[in-house]
């Protein structure tokens, strides 16, 4: 028996770690996990935070992804130490980067040139997800043509000041959305798919019912009146979309 659990503690040898890394002048601090007990390359998955900042739930959703045989690493948009302490804050950030698309895609580029560089990631899969502010960089990232496999967005931002970037999209997307979410327009809705459709991209929308905004971030609460709460049976949904969409772009 104790042979046995040692061997199980063997294969889940998860190894975590932050990161710093640059973008231009600023310095940004990340985090890296995956399992050293795993021979080889495997793909690479990023992740991309929400308006909060890089926080214990994206190190947890690496973790996880590391448990499942990836490299995953936590990107920081805002900066080294720059973590909002209210939701004040963090709308001012977000808002800040939402309002310079060209320098969110900076970032994000900075956060998967740093991916790449890890020694375990097969270069050819490579995929990036994001919650929130992170679902709308993620979507971001593929406008600016990276060379990634594909791009899931759980709850994120769809709007565009620049819809004609929807040429640029060279992966697969996936889009998991609430059904309820009343900070996504219609308009922005339309817009969004009129954009993935004209320019041929490989898009799926996937939308849950009776999930509003952040149904995946249980500090989200879960009163749906407030427009952002927390979705147990969306999130699971989605996590598990995720899943078998990695298992087509990383076949």
């Amino acid at each position: 028996m104790l042979l046995a659990l040692s061997a199980a503690v063997s294969r889940a040898a998860i190894h975590t770690e932050s990161v710093d890394y640059k973008q231009g002048d600023a310095t940004l601090e990340g985090f890296v996990a995956y399992d050293d007990a795993i021979q080889g390359p495997r793909p690479g998955v990023l992740i991309v935070h929400q308006w909060m900042g890089l926080t214990d739930y994206e190190k947890k959703r690496a973790e996880t992804l590391a448990h499942l045989g990836y490299v995953a690493f936590c990107a920081d948009i805002y900066g080294k130490g720059i973590r909002p302490a209210s939701t004040q804050e963090a709308g001012a950030l977000a808002g800040k980067y939402k309002g310079a698309r060209q320098l969110l895609r900076e970032r994000v580029a900075a956060a998967l040139a740093v991916l790449r560089q890890q020694a375990l990631v097969d270069q050819k899969r490579v995929a990036a997800i994001g919650y929130c502010f992170g679902g709308t960089t993620v979507i971001e990232l593929a406008r600016s043509g990276a060379d990634v496999a594909g791009v899931v967005s759980f709850h994120g931002g769809l709007d565009s000041p620049a819809p004609a970037d929807g040429k640029n999209i060279k992966c697969k997307v996936l889009v998991c959305h609430g059904a309820d979410d009343p900070f996504e327009s219609a308009q922005d809705m339309a817009s969004f798919e009129s954009e993935m459709r004209t320019n041929g991209v490989d898009w799926q929308l996937i939308k849950y019912g009776g999930a509003v905004h952040s149904f995946t971030q249980p500090s989200a609460g879960n009163d749906n009146s407030k427009g952002a709460a927390y979705n147990e049976r969306a999130d699971k949904r989605s996590w598990e979309a995720m899943n078998q969409f990695f298992s087509e772009i990383f076949k």
